[in-house]
């Protein structure tokens, strides 16, 4: 049996998941290679889970909602219309009518139930088959407490991905923002919490200090972003689990730009004194700083690789803003970016084989990607304004905001979340309550 450990905002709650039987290993025939580019996107059908009491049939049929809509984000599945499937999918261990999901072009077919357990959690399964070559691809039963329905359902949607596409999903995370509201002469940005599919928004800080560039750590269950509390701009720590806040090392001047190491024990950051910014890296055991860089010139938006190992940053040591990269101790420093224009907010991304950046190039904004070594360099968006990418999990979908310029009375130039993939084909909005901006992508959380 496997246990998934689920670390809710102030509460730890339990799910067990249990392989379904899949009977004997077969070659799956149902494939979605995302390494090739611009794919078509894979018809999938998703009745609604069977469920006996009317309770349990709506909790499934908002489970085959959510994973449908999180398959569907990702530009690799086409959920097909309810209304057009022929057979009844009552009970779910029976074995699909095949020939009628052929009948309406599906490819994939995902089957499940719900079942209310003696002590009031949720029992729910599901099954995801081969439509042509007759055969059950994987299973998974779950058991849980009925308010961590659309944690299943993101769970299940994850399981579908990884088994298709063979690459991990993304669907099991959260998204940290910068919420901003109010007039532009007196903005109110607070830090804001949500689902990747913008479920469950809620506000960690209050407004009454201006908050930028949030990052999670490793275990998602901690925050380290820029305030302006108390006057001077400082980074700081925020467990999501107490609220606690704490300033991050007594540093003169100012310090900004924090990151975690990927082991989740330092951070670094920017600090900014007499004109000039250099890179520290802060212990967060014994909280002792080391210097890493010491220019002259503004050395800003550090990012480790995924191993720890190294560093992407930006810096203007060389007459303009590029892209450099040094070993962990601030060794090595080598300039990886060489193309026209100004480049900053690198990020490496988690498969460590490519960095995301912000490009300045003729008046406009680019989101891109390079290879560690420089090399490889694409464009995925150009706009008014671009900025801010931060990486799913799996390295295959950016998060970034986006703002259009204002018009002539001041109105417009309103921040917005995005994300997009990496062949740059499918760039879709983010939903938030309010104006958004700085996002950044959480670990899986199990």
């Amino acid at each position: 049996m496997k246990k998934i450990s689920f670390e809710f905002i102030g509460a730890l709650i339990a799910a067990f998941a249990i392989l379904l039987h899949t009977g004997a290993p077969v070659r799956a025939e149902l494939r979605i290679d995302i390494t090739s580019g611009k794919v078509e996107p894979l018809p999938i059908a998703i009745p609604p889970l069977a469920g006996g009491a009317p309770n349990e049939s709506q909790a499934g049929q908002d489970l085959a909602g959510v994973v449908s809509a999180d398959l569907e984000r990702s530009g690799l599945f086409r959920p097909l219309d309810p209304r057009g499937f022929i057979q009844n999918v009552s009970v779910a261990d029976v074995q699909p009518q095949f020939g009628d999901w052929r009948q309406i072009n599906a490819q994939a077919l995902v089957t499940g139930s719900v079942k209310t357990q003696p002590d009031g959690r949720l029992r729910v399964e599901f099954r995801l088959w081969d439509v042509f070559a007759e055969q059950q691809l994987t299973g998974y039963g779950y058991t849980t407490t009925q308010q961590n329905w659309r944690r299943i359902a993101h769970i299940i949607a994850d399981e579908i991905y990884k088994r298709i596409t063979g690459e991990e999903g993304y669907f099991d995370t959260r998204i940290v923002y910068v919420s901003e509201s109010g007039p532009p002469e007196k903005r109110i940005k607070r830090l804001a919490l949500m689902d990747q599919d913008s479920a469950n928004n809620r506000f960690l800080t209050d407004g009454r200090a201006l908050v930028l560039t949030p990052r999670f750590s490793p275990t998602a269950q901690e925050i380290t972003y820029l305030s302006y509390a108390n006057g001077t701009p400082r980074v700081y720590l925020f467990n999501i689990d107490t609220g606690q806040q704490e300033v991050v090392g007594d540093f003169p001047g100012m310090t900004f730009a924090p990151r975690f190491s990927p082991d989740g024990n330092r951070v670094v950051l920017s600090r900014a004194e007499n004109g000039v910014s250099n890179l520290f890296a802060l212990d967060l055991r014994t909280r002792r700083p080391t210097r890493l860089t010491d220019s002259q010139a503004i050395d800003t938006s550090p990012s480790f690789s995924p191993d720890g190992s190294r560093i992407v940053f930006n810096s203007d040591r060389g007459g303009s803003q590029q892209l450099y990269v040094m070993s962990a101790d601030g060794g090595g420093t080598k300039r990886i970016s060489f193309g026209t224009g100004k480049y900053g907010t690198p990020v490496w991304s988690p498969r460590g084989d490519l960095i995301a950046f912000t490009k300045i190039d003729g008046g406009s904004f680019f989101i891109g990607v390079m290879r560690p070594d420089g090399s490889g360099e694409r464009l995925l968006t150009r706009d008014f304004l671009v900025e801010g990418p931060t990486w799913a999990p799996n390295g295959r979908v950016l998060m970034y905001f986006r703002q259009s310029p204002s018009d002539s009375r001041g109105h417009g130039g309103s921040p917005r979340l995005y994300s997009i993939d990496l062949t740059g084909s499918n760039q879709r909005e983010v939903t938030t309550p309010q104006d958004a901006s700085d996002p950044a992508w959480s670990p899986l959380l199990r």
